[in-house]
């Protein structure tokens, strides 16, 4: 895989997101905002707000997630926050797999999803110096705007 790729996180109706390959990050990482905690049928989950769209700050998907844990991480700044994880599938490749991904607010950030380590591990090996091996960036762009979430 490169070392960007188009992935889709269907458990949460997201189609398309660019996901940035993280090798020196242990766990993967959501941008999410407004994020509220519930809790349904005795189990807790989080309902959260999600920009898809690498640069752009207007088009929102709601998504909601049974809630794994919650988990003092190391932002990239060395900075800890206590982060929600939850447990969703990825899709890339004709594959589908159950990574956990925690929920941070990644708005001043290049990319809206960063994949970690633990989610590739044992599936890919990365080419760093390649971009979208295994996913085509003018394919999935087409799609996220055909699937342009509504302004609120």
């Amino acid at each position: 895989m490169g070392w960007r790729e188009w992935v889709a996180l269907p458990d949460l109706d997201i189609r398309a997101i660019k996901a940035k390959i993280d090798t020196g990050a242990r766990s993967s990482a959501l941008h999410a905002f407004d994020i509220e905690p519930f809790t349904e049928n005795g189990k807790p989950k989080v309902r959260f707000k999600v920009h898809p769209i690498q640069r752009d700050t207007i088009s929102t998907a709601i998504a909601e997630a049974e809630v794994l844990d919650r988990r003092e991480v190391r932002n990239s700044g060395g900075k800890a926050e206590l982060r929600y994880v939850v447990l969703t599938s990825v899709e890339l490749a004709e594959q589908r797999w159950d990574i956990e991904l925690t929920l941070t607010n990644r708005d001043v950030m290049g990319f809206r999803m960063l994949l970690g380590r633990q989610a590739v591990r044992g599936r890919f090996l990365i080419d760093p110096g390649k971009s979208y091996l295994l996913s085509h960036d003018e394919e999935m762009a087409h799609h996220q705007k055909e699937d342009k979430p509504q302004a609120e």
